[in-house]
This record gives C-alpha cells, sequence and structure tokens, in this order.
C-alpha cells in the first residue's frame, strides 16, 4: 500500500497547490486561523465550485479548524464561541466535501481541574452535528493541554466515548507534536492505537526543538531533531494518510515527500 502525502497549502486554490506538489492530498484553512469571523471559502465560485473542482482533479481535502478555537476551556468568553466556530467550520468543511475537519485539543486555565475540560469535550461533541469526520490533533506544549500527554488524551476519549456523535470522531497525530509533548516516537503509534482505537490523518513534521521542550516549531525533514528511523516509523505503522506542514513552498514540499517516502 503506497502511503498518500501531502501537504498544508495556501488556501485560494488548494487544488492547483495540489498539482504544484504533485499530490492527491491537501489540507488549509477556511479564512482567518486566528479570528472568530468564521469560515471564508476563497476559491474562485465558492463551495460548490472547489467541491467539483476537487473531485474532478482526484484531490482529497481536509480542513484544519483555527487555532483558536478551545473547547476544553472553562472560560465561557472563549468555550462558547469556540463551538459556535467549530460548528460553522465543520458545515463548511462538509460543503466543499472535506475528509475531515483537524481540531487542535485545547487546554484548561492553570488553576482548574482538568476533569472539567474532558466533560467540556463530551458536551461540545453532543453539541456538534458532526457531518464529516472530526479529528482530534495532539498538541506539543502547555501543562494544562487537553492532548498534549497520552493519559490526558485517554481521558479525552473515556469522556468522549459516552457522547452521542462520537463514532465521528478520529484522531490526528502530529509527529512535531508527540515529540515536543515528550511522547516517545518509538511506540507512540501503538500507544495512541490502544487509546482512541484508530489514527485517521498523520501531520508529519520534523521538531526544530529537542524532545520535551513544549516547542511548536516544525522543521523540514531530515533538517530538525526527529530520529529519522522513528519518524519513518510512525508514518509507516500509522498506516492514514498524510499532511506535512513544513515551511516552504512546492519545491520544498515535494523535497519532503521524496524525504519520507526514501525512508518509508
Amino acid at each position: 500500500m503506497t502511503t498518500k502525502i501531502g501537504a498544508h497549502v495556501e488556501q485560494t486554490d488548494p487544488v492547483a497547490e495540489a498539482i504544484a506538489r504533485e499530490t492527491t492530498l491537501v489540507q488549509f484553512f477556511l479564512g482567518d486561523p486566528q479570528g472568530y469571523k468564521g469560515p471564508e471559502i476563497r476559491f474562485e465560485g465558492g463551495a460548490a465550485a472547489l467541491r467539483a473542482a476537487a473531485e474532478e482533479a482526484g484531490v482529497d481535502l481536509y480542513v484544519h479548524a483555527p487555532y483558536i478555537v478551545n473547547v476544553a476551556t472553562t472560560n465561557n468568553r472563549i468555550r462558547i464561541p469556540s463551538r459556535k466556530l467549530l460548528q460553522q467550520h465543520m458545515d463548511a468543511a462538509a460543503e466543499i466535501g472535506a475528509k475531515g475537519l483537524i481540531v487542535h485539543g485545547g487546554h484548561v486555565n492553570k488553576d482548574d481541574d482538568p476533569t472539567v475540560g474532558f466533560d467540556n469535550w463530551r458536551k461540545a461533541i453532543e453539541a456538534t452535528d458532526l457531518k464529516i469526520p472530526l479529528l482530534i490533533e495532539n498538541t506539543a506544549g502547555g501543562d494544562n493541554a487537553m492532548a498534549r500527554h497520552l493519559d490526558r488524551i485517554a481521558r479525552v476519549w473515556d469522556a468522549i466515548s459516552s457522547a452521542d456523535g462520537s463514532e465521528d470522531v478520529g484522531f490526528c497525530l502530529d509527529t512535531c507534536h508527540a515529540w515536543a509533548g515528550g511522547i516517545e516516537l518509538g511506540d507512540a503509534v501503538e500507544k495512541v492505537r490502544a487509546i482512541t482505537g484508530r489514527i485517521d490523518l498523520v501531520h508529519a513534521n520534523d521538531s526544530r526543538d529537542d524532545f520535551d521542550s513544549g516547542a511548536d516549531r516544525h522543521a523540514n525533514f531530515g533538517q530538525g531533531h526527529l530520529p529519522a528511523d522513528e519518524f519513518a516509523g510512525v508514518v509507516r505503522e500509522a498506516g492514514a494518510p498524510v499532511i506535512c506542514e513544513t515551511p516552504g513552498g512546492a519545491a520544498e514540499h515535494r523535497a519532503d515527500f521524496a524525504w519520507l517516502r526514501e525512508h518509508l
């Protein structure tokens, strides 16, 4: 089985970006990744045109939710708009025919009981109309993060497993975040699968920083701190589509694809 490898691209014309990278798989934002304004389809002709263009070109689309979405927090002024934003992006991603919507695990405040954050995830799943798979991504930093450490990921999964719609919740494993977050890569896939039962997408990223640094800084393949064999091992064992979120444009991404294929 050939692993599908694509990249995170600029959102104006994701299909052209896929063709430039000689891939059939891209991820992008819909609108501002740091704003609450809601999704925006920048493709000429809107959602229907993007869906048709992707289908015609045989390109799979994935959408990354805004970074500011944090459905776990106890802060109502963040949690409530986050839920609204998540639903808006879910609707827009479904409209363009995306294969999944990726969202970060979020965090609670320093003095909060993390149990509240896990239960807020359950409530968010129940409150969201999941039209396509929602893929929760592990994150690199923060002692109060919901999805940095394996024990926290397990508690999120326990909480959401009782929610209506939980069968449409999947997992996105980010290699840089795992490394920077202190998850050993050697058995990461096995341990994540034991918790979630599934890995739906891999974010393949080298890391500019050291193991357990908590720093979310992606590097091009072979130019960071990830041991090449363990990095490739995660991709191989996960057996899921791969998105590279590495610096640069089409040429740099094609070089990363080639590096990864060589090591697989």
